[in-house]
């Protein structure tokens, strides 16, 4: 396995002392009556540096580790966990584990992944960047942040500070059935936020990316610069009148409509049947030319591996293909539920990318729908997972002949996820990659904004 030869002094354990520790857990459970075992054993750090108005306001570091512990006996299953390596706490783990599930009903979806979906090939997926930055350097990086948002315009006079973080971290996941993988991997981030002034009114934004690899960090400059433009462009924001519009989500606020169409289709919410897309696989529900794939083995993606938190192997797949579901999100415990076969998406989904075949540019994007609505915030969480009824507070810009013409606020957005999701017009080509999910702006051919 490439990745595990690329052990950091940074760690406060080497990988190999990981691995032992999982076969501890398995000798123990095995030992301790037993049918089936898995285990997960973690160990990571972090540092984090925020500035404020110049001056340093925090310097955080963290060590973590953990060790989780999931026994079956027969069908019967017993969980438990510690932050405590030794080999009392280890063996004390177990023995709770065990003692838990004596305790509990037996679960006829309950067990370990099937022997033969578990993955037998560790790609290396360049997931891991040690990243030397020493406080002092973390500290000139923020402050450089923070300084290009005050450089944008004199109305920017206060900040919420300007961050730069680092997290690597390494686990081995484990199981009885002969199951052993896991690899270091690391999260890199730079973020600003400022509030801009006039006369008594106040706006605030941010900007912020994250990285596996800090070389692909946006410039700490730029992260700033941004920040503070969208700040001041939010200045004199109106309330409109209600409306019936298209609807444009900006690129980092558009990638949460996928998010709502991936909960409604994991097995979570299916086998509970609280889920809007019900019996889905088959059936139309994005627009026809949406496609939707499915990468985990992208590298240095933000949600890549070869495996899923069972040891299941990844696959790439066409989740949506010209609009319609290909397939869900399942576990094993979600697909044995359902009557289906896990789809190696235990611990959620792996790198989502939407596209429409002729992705548009941002201006593009405001010319073709005219008159209507930017959102570049959302607020609140009114969403109905079981109805798809949707209805949030947001904030943004009112376009009119294609142009933006000034910013709004206090204002709801409202719709049904269904219609939202068959209703996407357009896509665009500005995407930002900030986690699993990834889409340029979206249109939105038509919602109900209500205003003051």
């Amino acid at each position: 396995m490439n990745e595990n030869t690329k052990s950091s002094p940074h760690f406060s354990y080497p990988f190999t002392m990981l691995q032992n520790i999982a076969r501890d857990v398995l000798d123990h459970a095995r030992k301790g009556g037993a049918t089936a075992c898995e285990t997960d054993v973690s160990d990571g750090f972090g540092q984090n540096v925020t500035v404020r108005r110049g001056e340093v306001e925090t310097i955080e570091y963290n060590r973590d580790k953990g060790l989780s512990v999931t026994v079956y006996i027969g069908q019967k299953r017993g969980h438990a966990s510690t932050s405590d390596f030794s080999p009392q706490a280890v063996s004390d783990t177990v023995a709770a584990a065990l003692s838990i599930a004596g305790h509990t009903a037996a679960d006829d979806c309950a067990g370990l992944a099937d022997a033969n979906l578990l993955a037998r090939e560790f790609p290396d997926l360049d997931l891991y960047f040690p990243w030397e930055l020493p406080v002092e350097q973390a500290i000139q990086l923020a402050q450089a942040c923070e300084a290009a948002a005050f450089a944008v315009d004199k109305r920017i006079t206060n900040s919420e500070g300007a961050s730069v973080s680092l997290n690597e971290s390494q686990f081995v996941h484990a199981n009885s059935l002969g199951f052993m993988g896991g690899y270091p991997s690391s999260r890199h981030s730079i973020s600003c936020a400022v509030i801009a002034s006039q006369d008594e009114a106040m706006q605030r934004d941010y900007w912020y990316s994250t990285v596996r690899d800090a070389a692909d960090l946006e410039q700490a400059d730029s992260v700033g610069k941004k920040a503070g433009m969208r700040s001041v462009a939010r200045l004199g924001a109106r309330k409109i009148a209600t409306c019936e519009v298209p609807v444009l989500f900006e690129a980092p606020i558009a990638s949460s409509l996928i998010g709502h169409f991936v909960s409604a289709v994991s097995g979570g919410s299916l086998y509970r049947k609280s889920s809007f897309l019900l019996e889905s696989v088959g059936k139309q529900v994005f627009a026809p030319d949406i496609q939707i794939r499915e990468l985990p083995h992208l590298k240095k993606g933000l949600a890549s591996g070869a495996f899923d938190d069972e040891g299941v192997a990844t696959h790439e797949r066409k989740l949506i293909e010209n609009g319609v579901v290909q397939g869900y999100f399942l576990s094993s415990y979600s697909a044995r539920k359902l009557g289906l076969r896990t789809t190696g998406n235990a611990g959620g989904n792996h790198n989502l990318i939407l596209d429409n075949g002729a992705a548009l540019e941002f201006s593009a994007l405001l010319k073709k729908m005219g008159r209507g609505l930017l959102v570049t915030e959302l607020l609140g969480h009114g969403v109905n997972p079981v109805t798809g009824d949707y209805s949030r507070g947001a904030a943004g810009y009112w376009v009119e002949g294609g142009e933006i013409c000034y910013a709004v606020e206090e204002i709801t957005i409202a719709g049904n996820l269904k219609d939202m999701l068959l209703g996407i017009s357009e896509v665009g080509n500005d995407v930002i990659v900030r986690g699993s999910k990834q889409c340029g702006s979206l249109l939105v051919d038509r919602m109900t904004v209500a205003g003051g």
